[in-house]
């Protein structure tokens, strides 16, 4: 054999022996993870629960927890019982006594868990249970195999679980083949009529002008076409008629309000905090201001939700107002309702964390991520460990300056450097007369002491020592700091978001904070995070690297959420029913490759709004009538497939501002505050009676919004509930909203105002004024017949009134005055068709 053989045959020798050796090591390895998964109790162990555990079981707990009885769900007299626990989630973490519930409840760690309830354990008997969990909570026949789930929480088959469709990245679709392809306008129709085809149905007839001129102004404005506009229209015959009406709207700055409005809904905005301490939010109105702004000047959406999630980490800029802009912008994140009197700090702090967790996913992605606070989502692929690598995003922001009580939310400083220069004029006024102050104390402080002698010892309250001349002079020193302190000029704030220290965050078993298990760094929820990722920055919260990733062209959630919000907007539902909830509960998509289509243009057309709603306005979808089709009907009763136009009523904003619009009584002046509440200060008085006034004529998106007491208008017509997020609105009929249209003030004094306009017109005949009457409220001209039913109304109260008014101008001005207050009660004056 050759001297290289015999190499050769000794490398192959050694290589088996150390594969072996590797397979053998890693074989202990796991049969040592397995036995400490699965180790089975020493006698001793079995002994220590016999003597210590068991009998404290069953003094304290099986009354409530046993064989006769299971409060939330929890039997203690059985291993299978223990380690299943209850409603409130696994009772113990073997070896683990800080993460087990069972040891949080008898330490009364959490004030809403403890357990014995009346009766706490003596310090030797929660000793016993701790060292019990430590040991692995030994357990006489013990199934330890039930104790593997605690093992398996928190992985993902993320293969398996990225094929849901909404967690699978856009792909823009191919344009499907149709049969009408005359039909078609823009790839809408083609997605719209593919599916309509496929069910042997044919879109309705295309609305008339008048029809689609007010569908279409209320659509992007919330207001009434004008008659100039109307007639502006009918009378254009060019194939552009339409599409200059669009952009029209879309460059008007009502169509920045109107949607404002929308963002809001889904912002949770209002000018309160409400819950425990209801106190005015009051700069919060700029957080609005800046959404109606952004909207009017079509700020790309990507860039729309990176200032609000992080507009204070953005590029530094020299313009003030572009940086003011932006820490207005991150409001969004200390909008919602806080409990501000909580007496557990630290449960206030993760109170706040968890619901901008909340609005953050249901708004911006339509996931339920706050779900994952107390374990694992139970329907969505989202873990505990998700939801703990958000919160250490938000716990490393800062939107608190305090969590005493009473708490203090952070508010950024919008000033100027002559505003601040300003300021610190004032503040070294102010200090230059408590030095005055200070002085004149120490120099009397000292004349009582020389006089007094070595043992002599200044009084509690000195001062009514000091000389006649002293006082007067400290009177008019601090009567000075009061007056400069009232005349210090305030420089402009918002509320808002900034950095703080930057943390992680551990997990918290069940919720609580009380119980911490491992920590989590700053991470995005795993199943959506399909492009590898650097770690979060250690000198950053992490908010802007998150506003990135949502918006970046892999997301599979946020354009599809938006474009599907925009289109609920416009038709009434989405094309995902569930507007905020993309999840596995919420509805699938009616016509998915239609989404994915917009959302994937919205993309490549920059992220622009205005050119998704220009694009769904010029399509024949949009434009169709809400003509009835038994056929189609028996098909698709919900219109699902979007054979015909729905009939919808106008919201509650709509409704309002049309009342004023048409009566002549809106004031159309754009922005600022209508609150008449300090900031910070309660918008209810000892007494609690609310403060807050609504007697203004501006647009509806200006009037104060109250948590907890909402204007009364608004509630009766479904307005959203500020203290939760709500991108789907109801349109309910019921009869307190005929009542409030016969009898508000609102209403009748609109009627006031519209009856004197009409009959302004001296000139013109009875019947010309009814023309009038319907031009302004519905746009039209009316037909014969309801001409002379009006002139018969208008007759029928004017003698019923004889009796009562003997002056007959009066009875002839109350008379229209009712007839136009039933105009504003039709149904054609709140529904669109």
């Amino acid at each position: 054999m050759t001297m290289h053989a015999r190499l050769q045959n000794q490398f192959d020798s050694f290589r088996t022996q150390f594969l072996s050796g590797l397979l053998i090591a890693f074989a202990v390895l796991t049969t040592s993870s397995l036995c400490a998964a699965e180790k089975q109790p020493t006698q001793q162990q079995i002994q220590f629960f016999e003597s210590k555990i068991r009998p404290l079981f069953i003094k304290h707990c099986y009354d409530c927890h046993g064989p006769d009885e299971q409060e939330s769900g929890l039997r203690m007299d059985s291993f299978q019982g223990i380690a299943k626990g209850g409603k409130a989630g696994s009772l113990i973490i073997p070896g683990k006594p800080e993460q087990s519930l069972l040891i949080t409840a008898v330490k009364y760690q959490s004030p809403d868990l403890q357990m014995p309830p009346d009766d706490k354990l003596s310090k030797q008997e929660v000793k016993d249970l701790v060292n019990w969990v430590k040991m692995g909570a030994p357990y006489p026949n013990a199934d330890l195999s039930l104790l593997r789930t605690a093992d398996a929480k928190g992985k993902l088959d993320l293969e398996k679980e990225r094929q849901f469709w909404s967690f699978q990245s856009v792909k823009k679709p191919v344009l499907p083949k149709v049969i009408n392809s005359d039909w078609v306008k823009n790839p809408i129709d083609q997605f719209v009529l593919h599916k309509l085809e496929q069910a042997n149905l044919t879109p309705a007839e295309p609305a008339d002008k008048r029809t689609l001129i007010r569908r279409t102004t209320y659509g992007l404005t919330g207001l009434p076409p004008t008659l100039q506009e109307i007639n502006d229209f009918l009378n254009d015959t060019s194939p552009q008629a339409f599409e200059k009406v669009v952009d029209r709207l879309l460059a008007s700055p009502h169509y920045g309000e109107h949607w404002g409005r929308h963002w809001l809904d889904v912002a949770r905005y209002a000018d309160s905090n409400g819950l425990d301490e209801n106190v005015a939010y009051g700069t919060a109105w700029k957080y609005r201001d800046y959404v109606v702004n952004a909207l009017n000047k079509d700020k790309p959406y990507d860039q729309f939700l990176k200032e609000q999630l992080a507009g204070d980490l953005l590029e530094p800029t020299q313009d003030v107002a572009v940086r003011n802009e932006r820490l207005i912008a991150t409001g969004f994140l200390s909008l919602g309702p806080k409990v501000l009197a909580e007496v557990d700090e630290t449960k206030m702090e993760m109170d706040i964390i968890d619901e901008q967790i909340n609005t953050i996913g249901v708004s911006l992605m339509g996931l339920t991520l706050g779900c994952a606070r107390c374990h694992d989502h139970k329907f969505d692929p989202i873990l505990a460990h998700d939801y703990y690598g958000l919160a250490g995003i938000l716990k490393s922001t800062k939107i608190m300056e305090h969590y005493k009580k009473v708490a203090r939310w952070h508010e950024n400083s919008l000033a100027t450097e002559a505003e601040l220069k300003v300021q610190a004029q004032w503040d070294r006024k102010i200090k230059n007369e408590n030095d005055k102050i200070a002085g004149l104390i120490k120099s009397e402080n000292e004349r009582l002491q020389k006089a007094g002698g070595k043992d002599f010892k200044l009084p509690a309250k000195p001062e009514s020592s000091y000389s006649k001349a002293a006082q007067k002079q400290l009177k008019e020193f601090r009567d000075k700091v009061a007056a400069l302190k009232k005349e210090r000029p305030e420089v402009p704030t918002a509320l808002g978001a900034a950095e703080r220290e930057i943390v992680d965050v551990p997990i918290h078993i069940r919720g609580s904070h009380l119980t911490l298990g491992e920590m989590v760094p700053r991470q995005v929820p795993v199943v959506l995070n399909q492009q590898s990722s650097d770690p979060f920055p250690k000198d950053q919260s992490g908010r802007l690297k998150f506003a990135e990733w949502l918006v970046n062209r892999d997301h599979p959630l946020t354009s599809r959420v938006i474009v599907n919000r925009i289109w609920r907007w416009h038709f009434g539902k989405g094309i995902v029913a569930t507007p905020d909830n993309f999840g596995k509960l919420g509805a699938k998509p009616t016509n998915q490759p239609l989404l994915d289509w917009m959302a994937a243009n919205l993309m490549e057309q920059g992220w622009s709004l205005k050119k998704l709603h220009r694009m769904i306005l010029l399509s024949n979808t949009w434009q169709m009538s809400n003509k009835w089709n038994e056929q189609a009907a028996s098909v698709d009763p919900d219109n699902d497939l979007m054979w015909r136009a729905d009939l919808r009523r106008l919201d509650a904003e709509s409704i309002r501002d049309s009342i004023l619009l048409v009566s002549g009584g809106l004031d159309l002046k754009m922005g600022g505050s209508l609150l008449n509440v300090n900031n910070r200060e309660f918008v209810f008085n000892h007494e609690s009676k609310d403060g807050v006034t609504y007697d203004f004529n501006r647009r509806s998106i200006y009037l104060p919004v109250i948590r907890n007491h909402l204007f009364g208008m608004f509630m009766l017509f479904d307005y959203s509930d500020a203290s939760v997020l709500n991108g789907d609105r109801a349109s309910t009929t019921v009869a307190p909203q005929a009542l409030f249209l016969l009898n508000s003030h609102l209403v009748e004094d609109a009627s006031e105002r519209m009856a004197d306009s009409i009959l302004s017109h001296t000139s013109q005949s009875p019947e010309q004024k009814i023309q009038q009457l319907f031009l302004k409220s519905y746009g039209r001209l009316p037909s014969e017949l309801e001409v002379n039913r009006s002139l018969e109304f208008l007759d029928e109260v004017e003698n019923d009134l004889q009796s009562e008014e003997a002056d007959s101008v009066k009875r002839i001005h109350r008379a229209w005055q009712v007839l136009c207050q039933s105009f504003f009660a039709s149904s054609e004056f709140i529904y669109l068709k």
